[in-house]
């Protein structure tokens, strides 16, 4: 009887069945999207630390050409922007279908169009955080590459086509919607399905994991970059379980959104020597 009294119950196996699905969900999810893009920077930058050019002499080109046919570039553009968005869709997917959740509107803010009033809030938001970022990550690259341990980086890499300025911005609502729903909105609320940040604390587990997932995948860009996208992963996540982010995912794709269309964007329109001037490649 002592012995039987101490095997798990039939709720305790079926809890840890759960929560193992979920940790092979979130590695599966990640391995065909920012996990997989981690494991490529890696690999990247340790070819760029053992080549015979120093980091700091190398470039990295963001945007870059896909073919010299004006119209087959478009297509493979649109189709890099249209299939890198099918993880978003994944992830919505697998936070829809969660037992017994919430509908996303509720666990990530995404109730536009129920609640059009917090549209106008969460746009104040979203400027507002590519307000406390943008200028201190610019100030970081020009300092790391200074240092010598961020390549330089060419955020475009594009033929001036009429098309070009709109692939750019959807280019960046791309990345700002894989980034910020992935690495912040879908792991927080997978991450609480294994235990963490429960009764809404703010739990350091998730926000180094979130960050050092955000940094990783921007280690091709080399050391500099890592390090300021740890920091602004760390302000992200922080803000999101914040009574100010209220787990509201939105700002934070806006405020990705607006980062990268301006370094793009910019880039395309801006004179040779400024861009020179702020260490960007042309």
């Amino acid at each position: 009887m002592v012995v039987s009294s101490l095997r798990p119950s039939g709720l305790d196996v079926k809890a840890v069945a759960a929560r193992r699905r979920v940790r092979w969900e979130i590695a599966l999810l990640l391995g065909v999207s920012l996990g997989r893009s981690a494991v490529s920077a890696v690999i990247e930058l340790v070819g760029d630390l053992t080549d015979s050019v120093p980091l700091g002499e190398q470039i990295a080109t963001l945007n870059p050409v896909r073919s010299p046919r004006p119209y087959l570039d478009l297509a493979w553009q649109l189709h890099a922007v249209i299939f890198g968005l099918v993880p978003v869709g994944l992830a919505l997917y697998f936070l829809a279908i969660r037992p017994n959740s919430r509908p996303l509107r509720e666990s990530l803010g995404l109730d536009w169009r129920l609640a059009p009033r917090n549209i106008v809030r969460d746009l104040l938001w979203g400027i507002s955080l590519f307000s406390a970022v943008a200028i201190p990550g610019l100030l970081f690259y020009i300092l790391g590459r200074a240092l010598g341990i961020t390549v330089a980086v060419q955020p475009s890499g594009l033929t001036d086509y009429w098309w070009t300025i709109p692939i750019l911005l959807l280019q960046a609502f791309r990345n700002g919607a894989v980034e910020e729903v992935i690495v912040v909105g879908y792991l927080y609320r997978r991450t609480q399905d294994i235990g963490w940040s429960q009764g809404g604390r703010i739990d350091l587990r998730f926000l180094i994991t979130s960050a050092l997932l955000r940094g990783s995948y921007h280690l091709y860009q080399g050391i500099g970059p890592f390090i300021g996208n740890f920091a602004m992963g760390l302000f992200f996540a922080w803000w999101f379980q914040s009574r100010f982010g209220n787990k509201r995912v939105l700002p934070l794709v806006i405020a990705h959104t607006l980062i990268d269309a301006i370094v793009f964007v910019g880039a395309q329109l801006a004179p040779a020597a400024l861009l020179r001037l702020l260490g960007l490649a042309t």
